[in-house]
């Protein structure tokens, strides 16, 4: 085979003018080069090798009578099995010229290179056999007809070998380019639809696939729910359950029933067994039976998916744990301030609005930590956690603060950062409790540098807290407080714009702005207006 193409540009299995073999694909007919300048040479070759078969397919022979046109024909036709190969043509050297050039630039390492010479003198077997990568070195008059067949038999059963093994490569490089995607999916039904999206890719060829999970019940009786789905069977996603009535549904059930993959040629069915107790199933209808090598691929895949399956299991563990932990910490502060009422729930709802905003136009930096998008509005619920350092006195007067209490009011910023920081260092990387101490101590910080607790400036104020400083006021202002009444919604967008690159960030002020143009929910606006 010559140059191999890049796994994008062609599958890995499926290569122009191939047939399914019991152990791997191999080439219609094994094709075979001479390459000699002698017209004799290739008549008394053909001779040799005719009626010639190796596991039930015929030999073609394929011929060029210089270097250059060995070349051409070797670049030219992707399957050439094996190379017949004279040294002495148009130059001295030319046989060996044109075997360098097939590995060096063709960087072709599965066609056998058999090296033939009738003036040994002009190549000395033991400096060719080590200067270049040859497979065998023979002088013409050795090759008799049988010792002809006993080298074609043998370099087709390399060459077929080592096809089985690059194969096998680049199976395997698609299943762990496959897993690696998959393992950043966070959902369960966009892990299922990446599995089937990968499962086509690796068999490279369309299939019509139903994922089902067994029901989660106590109920003895197992029932298929369909939870993603692709091509024709789209339909099915929204009936949910998968009905009796589909063709597949037997071998679905039995999949389940025995625990093990399940191949026909109607449909074939991979189980997928997680540890966490479920059990998903992978319904698709091959274009063709798949190979061995093909089944034993996808055993390995069913095997990773299964892991990613138990990864996602216990992430949404942690994350429903961490969820639980978060709200927890808000309703205690809010708890001391009961005037407040869904504060923290808005804000979190709108933060997570603004961020989604940021994205769609552009304006989130681009070396944003993925977990951002995931954590931020969770992270905004617990921006005024600090609050429960802050004494009654202070925390709930009705009226304005006197310059002391302020300064004490003030300080619940770096109490909230400092207490999210110190649980935030017992969790790795960005996470709810990490985004929540950058609120917690950023949100009063002013875009022009004029805020507390550190007079941070501009993008050296973290982007979490400058979304939710701005959504803090403006809820604020909305909502009935004890020192004030709730303000009229265009009075409030009056007052964020007039601050925009004073106190607010311009782009999380355009953010909002553009989603008040296309949104109003209830929930921004409550009682009092």
């Amino acid at each position: 085979m010559s140059q191999l193409p890049d796994d994008d540009d062609e599958g890995w299995l499926e290569d122009e003018g191939e047939v399914i073999d019991s152990t791997v694909k191999c080439v219609t007919k094994w094709r075979i080069l001479i390459v000699d300048d002698e017209l004799d040479v290739h008549a008394v070759t053909r001779l040799a090798l005719k009626n010639i078969t190796f596991k039930n397919q015929e030999i073609e022979i394929l011929s060029a009578y210089s270097g250059a046109e060995g070349f051409e024909v070797l670049a030219r036709e992707p399957d050439i099995c094996m190379v017949l190969l004279d040294v002495v043509m148009e130059v001295e050297n030319a046989g060996l010229i044109l075997a360098q050039r097939i590995r060096e630039e063709l960087h072709n390492d599965l066609v056998r290179i058999i090296l033939r010479t009738g003036q040994p003198g002009q190549a000395p077997e033991q400096k060719i056999i080590v200067d270049y990568d040859i497979n065998d070195y023979k002088l013409k008059t050795e090759l008799t007809a049988q010792k002809m067949f006993t080298c074609v038999i043998s370099s087709l059963r390399a060459y077929e070998g080592l096809k089985t093994i690059e194969a096998n490569r680049r199976g395997l490089d698609k299943i762990l380019h496959a897993v690696n995607n998959l393992y950043q999916i966070d959902s369960l039904k966009d892990l299922a639809s990446g599995v089937l999206t990968q499962i086509s890719a690796i068999l490279n060829f369309g299939t019509e696939g139903i994922l089902c999970v067994m029901s989660s019940t106590n109920s003895k009786e197992v029932v298929p729910i369909v939870i993603a789905t692709i091509g024709q069977s789209i339909s099915l996603r929204e009936q949910n359950v998968l009905p009796n009535t589909h063709p597949w549904s037997e071998a679905i059930l039995q999949t389940f029933h025995d625990k093990k993959n399940f191949f026909s040629p109607m449909v074939d069915v991979l189980s997928i067994i997680a540890a966490h107790g479920k059990q998903f199933a992978v319904a698709f209808a091959p274009a063709r039976p798949l190979t061995p090598l093909e089944c034993n691929l996808l055993d390995i895949f069913c095997d990773r998916i299964a892991a990613a399956f138990d990864n996602l299991h216990m992430f949404d563990l942690l994350k429903t744990t961490q969820e639980a932990t978060v709200i927890a910490l808000a309703d205690l502060a809010e708890s001391r301030d009961a005037t407040t009422g869904g504060h923290v729930r808005r804000v979190c709802r709108l933060t997570e609005a603004i961020a989604g905003e940021l994205l769609d136009t552009g304006k989130l930096p681009v070396d944003i930590d993925p977990n951002f998008m995931t954590f931020v509005g969770l992270a905004s619920i617990l921006h005024d956690v600090g609050k429960v350092g802050i004494p009654d006195a202070i925390l709930l007067k009705p009226g304005s603060h006197t310059p002391e209490e302020r300064i004490i009011m003030q300080g619940h910023a770096l109490i909230g950062e400092t207490v999210l920081a110190h649980a935030a260092g017992a969790v790795e990387g960005v996470s709810s409790l990490s985004l929540g101490a950058e609120i917690a101590g950023g949100h009063h910080e002013h875009f022009d540098g004029n805020g507390y607790p550190r007079g941070l400036k501009g993008e050296a104020i973290p982007l979490s807290a400058r979304i939710v400083a701005v959504v803090d006021v403006f809820d604020a202002l909305l909502h009935a407080r004890p020192y004030k009444k709730p303000w009229p919604l265009p009075e409030v967008i009056t007052y964020i714009n007039d601050r925009s690159g004073t106190q607010f960030d311009p782009d999380v002020i355009q953010a909002l702005m553009n989603f008040l143009s296309t949104n109003k929910p209830d929930w921004i606006i409550a009682e009092g207006h």
